[in-house]
């Protein structure tokens, strides 16, 4: 950017203007950038919640019988082996699906560099409308 000595108030008004808005556009495709980036993010830790009940369903079907058979056969009645094995199988559930909710929080979402970077903006604006 050049000083012009000459150039009008309406001059510079127009250029401060343009500044403005270019990096008003900046900053909205930055935001843009890190929404999608963090929604990316999101539709993994779906996935993670997805795997979590698949996993969850496909283990106590297949290994809950297996197990509480394996227990009836050491000595523990029907019923309690069938209760232990599914004790088990929800905590590795639950401790799965914990995970997946623990990185869909919304504030892992929101686009935080991009609002340091508007912050920062408006304080190097202020700054330079201060000075003159």
């Amino acid at each position: 950017m050049t000083h012009d000595p000459n150039k009008s108030t309406g001059g510079l008004l127009s250029d401060a203007l343009t500044h403005v808005s270019s990096l008003v556009r900046n900053e909205v495709d930055l935001a843009r950038a890190e929404v999608n980036e963090n929604l990316k993010s999101a539709g993994s830790a779906i996935g993670m919640i997805v795997g979590a009940i698949v996993v969850a369903l496909t283990a106590l079907n297949v290994l809950s019988a297996a197990l509480v058979a394996a227990l009836t056969e050491a000595g523990i009645p029907a019923g309690w082996s069938a209760l232990i094995v599914g004790v088990i199988f929800g905590i590795i559930a639950y401790v799965m699906l914990n995970k997946g909710t623990n990185d869909l929080k919304l504030n892992s979402l929101a686009p935080t560099r991009t609002a340091k970077n508007v912050k920062r903006d408006a304080q190097a604006v202020k700054e330079a409308y201060d000075d003159k």
